[in-house]
């Protein structure tokens, strides 16, 4: 395409559909999305809705980011520090990047905690029930909170 082809081009928008193309999601996960903040639209003359080209990157980091389990609200606030208004360069995804490489050593740490106690928890089967006389003598987990405490990183008290 030529130069002031392209850049019509890039004025223009994407089309959901083409912007569905391009990332491999559906339409409607597109929608979803934008119903979350994470990518957004305008319309043009036709009232037909378009996405910067830019949105490509960003579904695609959602789509990373959910296969190691972030949730939607946690890829918002990193998307959110993404600029408004123009392309994100280099230095604006290096900065993004640096939080969540802290974000996944948290997971890789709970991960390989979970791998390494799980065996003995499901043997037992309560995790950090009341009845655990060996990780959790009189419940004390409870007193640091719901679900299962030791194994979300949290240490016994005994």
């Amino acid at each position: 395409m030529a130069e002031p082809q392209a850049r019509q081009a890039s004025q223009r928008g994407l089309s959901i559909g083409a912007l569905a193309e391009r990332t491999g999601l559906a339409v409607s996960a597109i929608r979803y999305y934008e119903t979350q903040g994470l990518v957004s639209a305008w319309r043009n003359a036709g009232g037909q809705r378009r996405f910067a080209r830019a949105d490509i990157r960003r579904l695609s980091f959602v789509m990373i980011a959910q296969q190691f389990g972030v949730s939607l609200s946690e890829i918002r606030d990193l998307l959110d520090e993404l600029p408004g208004g123009r392309t994100p360069t280099p230095q604006d995804w290096a900065h993004i990047s640096t939080r969540f490489r802290a974000r996944l050593d948290q997971r890789i740490e709970t991960l390989e905690r979970l791998r390494d106690n799980l065996d003995g928890c499901i043997g037992c089967g309560c995790l950090s029930l009341p009845k655990c006389s060996l990780y959790n003598p009189e419940d004390r987990a409870h007193g640091q909170g719901s679900g299962p405490r030791y194994l979300m990183g949290d240490t016994p008290g005994l």
